[in-house]
């Protein structure tokens, strides 16, 4: 794919050194060179069109459509009944929330093509200690959300499937361990995989309420009815409160603008237009679903959702109903790929800032950050784990860290439209402010009233993410202090041939033999002075030895070293300590035998394994192996 993305072989200069002599003949004569042929991994068909976007980083977004409006109705309950129908008032606000959002998230993809979010937001207008609160943010969120989803799947399922009630944690971890492996596949391969179930989840929502809509009333009713509260007035903070819990349907809204660098070229048009296609549909799923609640009095029951309740008034009691059901659930399943979309780009950018180990910068041959994908299935499956795949003791804390994020992306905007100053700068400026102050509220709302309820932990795992990132940052500073990095230097001494010794450890019956021979030679590449060291505890008794090492006279001196107390490490290292005491470069070259088949290793001794760590625990030697095969 992209000719023109300087990237594209940033990690292969071995791979980008051959094409440049392989062409190079048919550039001086005016004719192309044979097409090189791509790796799995390049080329536009693996990376994102809109449509596979939409399905690879919005499922997230899109089936929160199962728990948003439920979240309204269970707080809206406590008033009594008609309590309920202001489900379709807050949802019409959280509505308005989300086109804030999906405008500002589009201004946010053409301003950082380069992905990250609120991250590179904050990164650029509100300093360093606000990005790591926007990282911090970020990743708390995106790890809830794989366990959300996941519980929520399982629990859907157990629903259908009452056998699989005790057996939810396994349930949860089994379809993280199928995530992980479409996700290390790679990202656009998981996104053919979930096209389908996506595009049925879509089907199915917008039948819903379609045929509900349609009907003059519902056409079955299931669950058990259960005594309402009503033991708290309609009031402005049970509003809010409300408003906050349904804002939990707006989770996964900024993916999209995390994961641009995963879209084709133009990718700042196709993620743009991606995520426009998630806000009108996950704007009217959530708009059309309300006016059902509404018009057909829906309370929460006993043994359903909401949503199945919605399903079986549209569809009856049928198999459209088990099928509509199995489709949610699989759907909620899949929400995680989000966090398998989004997590690891953001977590290669904060590895690329060194605010995170540097590995989670590299990719494979597929376009994917395998260890940011392997680091997303660990945290998700010990959240698991802790809270025994429960999904309400997950939901406190799902919302805090993405309106964090919204809050800082929105702020950082501003501060940027502020300085630059482009055409009509004043309105995205007021918009983006605007939206700053709603999800502000939403966020401040929700951890007052969620606090309890295990709200705190996300205050707890913040501070020490954005700990975690200093720390890291302030380690590879020293190390760039110590190598040098960004300063000027001295130009370095002239390498001093004569200051080199090369080290041959040999045991005596081995030291005039095929293999001392392959090492002598191997050290002699090294150049400088080489010795052959034999440990032995009774040296008067290698006379014959020397003599036939000066007879043979490979061009190595022998250095017999006495052990009185039996052992060979020891005098080893002392006498590489010894060498390097007066200020030379010591290369240590061990011969090692390789048997034909691992079973025979147990046959040999490992002193050559101990000896190599005594070595570099002790001293500050090169140690090579040489690798002696015997044949089979």
């Amino acid at each position: 794919m992209r000719t023109a993305d300087p990237d594209r072989h940033r990690d292969r200069p071995g791979l980008r050194a051959d094409r440049a002599v392989a062409t190079a003949p048919s550039l001086l004569s005016g004719q192309r060179g044979p097409r090189i042929p791509l790796r799995h991994g390049e080329g536009a068909k693996h990376h994102l069109t809109s449509l596979q976007g939409l399905v690879a980083l919005s499922l997230d977004a899109l089936s929160s459509v199962a728990y948003g409006p439920e979240a309204i109705a269970l707080v809206l309950v406590a008033a009594g009944s008609a309590a309920v129908g202001y489900t379709l008032p807050v949802t019409l606000a959280i509505a308005g929330l989300l086109i804030l959002l999906v405008t500002s998230y589009c201004q946010v993809i053409a301003a950082y093509p380069d992905g990250g979010g609120s991250y590179a937001v904050a990164k650029q207008n509100l300093g360093p200690k606000v990005s790591l609160l926007a990282a911090a943010a970020l990743i708390v969120d995106y790890v809830l959300t794989v366990a959300v989803s996941l519980a929520a799947g399982a629990a859907s399922l157990a629903s259908a499937f009452p056998a699989l009630g005790s057996h939810l944690l396994g349930t949860c971890l089994v379809g993280l361990a199928v995530l992980t492996a479409l996700n290390l596949y790679g990202i656009a391969d998981s996104a053919r995989v979930l096209a389908l179930p996506t595009l049925l989840f879509i089907v199915s929502i917008f039948g819903v309420i379609v045929v509900g809509l349609a009907r003059a009333h519902p056409a079955a009713v299931v669950g058990t009815a259960m005594p309402l509260p009503g033991y708290e007035a309609l009031s402005v903070l049970l509003i809010l409160k409300a408003f906050s819990s349904g804002c939990s349907a707006l989770t996964g809204v900024e993916a999209i603008a995390n994961g641009v660098p995963m879209f084709r070229e133009p990718r700042v048009r196709r993620a743009q237009r991606t995520e426009l296609m998630l806000g009108g549909l996950l704007g009217t799923m959530l708009v059309g679903m309300a006016l059902l609640i509404r018009r057909d009095d829906v309370t929460p029951r006993a043994d359903v959702t909401i949503l199945a309740q919605l399903t079986a008034g549209a569809y009856g009691t049928g198999w459209l109903y088990y099928a509509a059901n199995i489709i949610v659930t699989l759907a909620l399943g899949l929400a995680a790929n989000t966090s398998f979309g989004g997590l690891p780009v953001l977590m290669s950018l904060l590895a690329k800032d060194h605010r995170l180990p540097h590995l989670f910068s590299l990719r494979s041959e597929r376009p994917v950050h395998r260890y940011g994908v392997v680091a997303v299935a660990v945290l998700a499956a010990v959240l698991l784990i802790a809270v025994d795949a429960q999904t309400h003791r997950l939901i406190p804390l799902f919302a805090i860290g993405v309106f964090t994020g919204f809050t800082i992306s929105q702020t950082g905007l501003v501060r940027h439209w502020m300085r630059l100053r482009p055409e009509k700068w004043a309105g995205k400026a007021l918009l983006n402010g605007v939206g700053a102050v709603a999800t502000t509220v939403a966020a401040l709302v929700l951890l007052t009233t969620k606090f309890t309820e295990g709200a705190w932990v996300v205050l707890v795992a913040v501070p020490l993410l954005m700990l975690l990132f200093t720390w890291v940052e302030g380690y590879y500073t020293k190390v760039g202090i110590a190598l040098g990095f960004g300063q000027p230097q001295p130009a370095p001494h002239r390498p001093d041939p004569a200051s080199r010794l090369v080290i041959v450890p040999l045991s005596p019956a081995s030291a005039i033999s095929t293999i001392s021979e392959r090492a002598i030679s191997t050290a002699l590449a090294f150049g400088g002075e080489i010795v052959a060291v034999v440990v032995s505890d009774a040296p008067g008794e290698l006379d014959g030895l020397r003599a036939g090492w000066d007879r043979w006279n490979p061009g190595a001196r022998l250095q017999v070293l006495d052990s009185p107390s039996h052992t060979v490490v020891g005098p080893i290292v002392e006498y590489v300590r010894r060498q390097e005491a007066d200020g030379r470069w010591i290369a240590v070259v061990i011969p090692r035998i390789e048997p034909p088949h691992p079973r025979y290793r147990l046959l040999h001794t490992q002193r050559d394994l101990l000896l190599a760590a005594a070595l570099r625990d002790h001293t500050d030697a090169v140690v090579c192996f040489l690798p002696f095969r015997i044949p089979d």
